[in-house]
């Protein structure tokens, strides 16, 4: 502690020789240096005060305006900082007591002080006055920080009885300190187990009597006053004076039940699906396995059941993800409904979800619950307004006859669920182990997909569109081929569908657009007529944020006029999100690139959208095409496509043209543009130039014209049975077409 020098005094006396006395003595010990101020009265005194501090006052007690404790009062207020030593006549002890407990630093009688003492006394008063300011400081902070900090702190004396509790404590307890001071610790605090709801022992005792700190068990609650009950946490430990003797305990705890809760509900959202509430993945991993190990100590079967709704994503795209969850949630509790209480059911994610069965007999056990699950789904669901009605696709697993473990369990019911899907949908099927192959087969293929590129596996192959009134090729539609080096040809259907799952179809319908543009000004500049170029495009090369900038960066880098470029987009990638397929075809258009619905008919087909987008042309889809001469139904199909086309000014291509018949029907309904095997299968590049040769003969557009004339005169039918009739000069011309095409097209894969 840092001593701190006497500069300044006031001396409060009315005797003047008391004073005299005071000041020689103070002269006597070499204090000359102190400026002594000497005032008769306590009035003088407080206006003295008022105006200039001083480093100590000395007090007599019988002044003539004030005596005792009262002079000792009015000093204090008017020098509060300042230290007071009390000087008086009578040698009263408990008078002495009481200017201590007023403020005094000490008490001297008269006639009893020597020299060296007054100024000793004197010295120790300041030292006092600055440890008890010290002292007060420290314990005004202690207290302040006890009072404000977010924990309860409860502390109790040697026998267990509670001394402190601060404000945060008495809010969690329910008790204030005036009411528990004093007593037990356990009257308070009742704290019990969680789960066994034992009490817990008073831990502020136990850290006492063993001198350690502690801490209550982890599932600890503490019983409020009024009842409720609150998770606590803490930490206690012993408190000892001086010499190292415990003499209490102090226990600080906090409320921790919003930190379980919110574990609580992190654990639960870590092992269930946060839109079903159903266990994912993880958790039925879990479950799987302890499945397994029940079946093996009860000689049991375990069946894994994966599901699929059939048509999910065509849900989601028309009536709207919020639509689609609500669904997905119907379904879960569904299935739920149809299990028994030691059996789960979990999503994995999207429309798939799996139902684990335990305690499974035999394989017909897990069919009737298959079964009972594809009923349930059937009977349809109402959404909002909407009434639902789907299907599902089911593949099982049996432990132990299809794995030992749920890893795979659950890839060969997924297996096995693909097949279901393939063989008809709303059906079950079992795992056989040659559904493997197929698996690996499409992972082997998607493996070879991303080399195939690099390795220049892929070309293209160019199909011919016929102008249906003069019978010249008005474009051509670019089509994959993938010729690997060891399966050899690949079909399209068999590899396309991977590329868009896995995502590599961006990478390889890029290669396919450059390539097709480039080609066409090879075409350009070989002195060939200027025919259209056609090219798909995927869902997933739509929807890419960059497909604008590639498409743009292509035309650039071939050079390929916009207007001679269409896109073939189905119905369902433009629906998929209306607003953005709408801004995209502007885009488009404003570039001059004209665009194409492909297989049109198969989705929406509806007048309302179509007058919504940018569109040039419409492809009638190839399965209705080649119905046309069988079936009725069809037959007004594409009447009435056809129709829709001309009034909306839309060229009309029909798709899969493969007889005379499909052309003369298409002709008699002035269908803008064909395609398909009667005119040609896809050909590489240097045979599709053949045909455009062949096709700028003068007499080949003669004879179309003639026959366009014969088919729009008054002998129209006439004109339809003649194009039946293979002798026909139209048909013989398309003939002589479609053999030039043939020429080296025998290794063309059908598209």
């Amino acid at each position: 502690m840092t001593r701190r020098p006497i500069k300044s005094m006031l001396l409060i006396e009315d005797n003047p020789g008391d004073a005299r006395l005071i000041r020689e003595m103070l002269k006597e010990q070499g204090s000359l240096s102190v400026k002594l101020k000497h005032v008769e009265s306590m009035k003088d005194a407080e206006k003295y005060l008022a105006a200039l501090p001083v480093d100590i006052i000395l007090l007599d007690l019988g002044l003539p305006d004030v005596q005792g404790l009262d002079a000792v009062r009015r000093a204090r207020k008017a020098a509060p900082g300042a230290p007071l030593v009390v000087l008086s006549g009578l040698d009263d002890e408990s008078m002495a007591i009481q200017s201590m407990q007023e403020g005094a630093q000490d008490y001297l009688i008269k006639g009893q002080i020597e020299p060296r003492e007054l100024v000793r006394a004197l010295r120790y008063a300041v030292e006092r006055q600055i440890f008890e300011e010290t002292l007060f400081e420290e314990k005004e902070r202690a207290q302040v920080t006890l009072d404000c900090i977010g924990d309860a702190v409860i502390s109790t004396d040697i026998n267990g009885n509670i001394i402190f509790l601060n404000p945060v404590g008495e809010k969690m307890t329910g008790w204030s300190l005036n009411e528990v001071a004093g007593r037990p610790m356990a009257e308070a605090l009742r704290i019990v187990n969680a789960n066994t709801r034992e009490v817990i022992a008073d831990p502020m005792m136990k850290a006492a009597d063993q001198d350690r700190n502690g801490s209550l068990p982890f599932d600890s609650v503490l019983i409020q006053r009024d009842g409720a009950e609150i998770y606590i946490q803490d930490s206690v430990a012993p408190i000892h004076d001086h010499d190292g003797k415990v003499i209490g305990s102090v226990l600080v705890f906090r409320d921790v039940s919003a930190a379980r809760a919110m574990a609580a509900q992190i654990a639960h959202l870590a092992e269930h699906d946060f839109l079903t509430g159903l266990p994912n993945r993880l958790l039925l991993n879990d479950r799987v396995g302890q499945a397994i190990a029940l079946a093996q100590r009860n000689q049991d079967k375990v069946a894994v059941i994966f599901m699929d709704i059939d048509g999910f994503k065509h849900i989601n795209d028309s009536l709207g993800h919020p639509t689609g969850d609500k669904l997905l949630q119907c379904v879960a509790n569904r299935l739920q409904d149809c299990v028994r209480a030691p059996d789960t059911v979990s999503r994995q994610g999207g429309d798939e979800f799996i139902v684990l069965l335990q305690g499974v007999k035999k394989p017909e056990d897990a069919a009737i619950a298959a079964e009972r699950l594809l009923k349930s789904l059937a009977k349809g669901f109402s959404i909002g307004q909407q009434n639902l009605h789907i299907t599902s696709s089911i593949g099982v697993s049996l432990y132990p006859d299809d794995g030992p473990d749920a890893e795979t369990l659950i890839k060969n019911a997924d297996t096995a669920m693909y097949q279901a899907k393939a063989n008809g949908r709303q059906g079950v099927q079992f795992f056989k182990p040659e559904m493997n192959v197929r698996a690996v087969e499409r992972q082997s293929i998607e493996e070879d997909l991303r080399r195939a590129l690099e390795r220049q596996e892929f070309t293209l192959h160019y199909q011919p569109k016929i102008n249906l009134a003069t019978g010249t090729i008005t474009g051509a539609e670019g089509l994959l081929r993938w010729s690997h080096p060891t399966r050899g040809s690949i079909s399209p259907s068999q590899f396309i569908p991977i590329a868009e799952d896995s995502g590599l179809i961006l990478p390889i319908g890029a290669w396919v657009l450059r390539e097709a543009c480039a080609q066409s000004q090879a075409w350009v500049a070989e002195g060939l007529p200027i025919v259209s170029m056609a090219v798909n495009v995927s869902a997933v090369e739509f929807r890419n944020q960059n497909f604008l900038d590639n498409l743009s960066a292509t035309l650039s880098e071939t050079g390929m006029d916009p207007r001679s470029l269409e896109l073939e987009i189905t119905e369902g990638v433009l629906m998929k999100n209306a607003e953005l397929g709408a801004s995209i075809l502007q885009s488009l258009r404003e570039k001059g690139v004209r665009v194409a619905i492909d297989d049109f008919g198969t989705g929406y087909s509806s007048l309302s959208y179509l007058r919504k987008f940018p569109l040039d042309a419409l492809k009638i889809d190839q399965s209705f095409v080649r119905q046309i001469a069988d079936s009725p139904d069809e037959a007004t199909i594409v009447t009435a496509i056809i129709s829709m086309g001309r009034s909306l000014h839309l060229r009309v291509i029909a798709e899969g043209v493969e007889t005379a018949e499909d052309l003369a029907f298409l002709q008699d309904r002035e269908c803008d543009e064909a395609q398909g095997y009667y005119f040609s299968r896809p050909i590489p590049a240097d045979q599709f130039a053949a045909l455009l040769r062949t096709d700028r003969s003068d007499h080949i557009h003669q004879a179309f014209d003639q026959m366009g004339n014969l088919n729009g005169g008054k002998h129209r039918s006439e004109a339809t049975t003649l194009s039946f009739n293979m002798g026909n000069m139209r048909l013989r011309i398309l003939e002589n077409l479609r053999l030039i095409a043939r020429e080296g097209s025998a290794q063309a894969v059908e598209n």
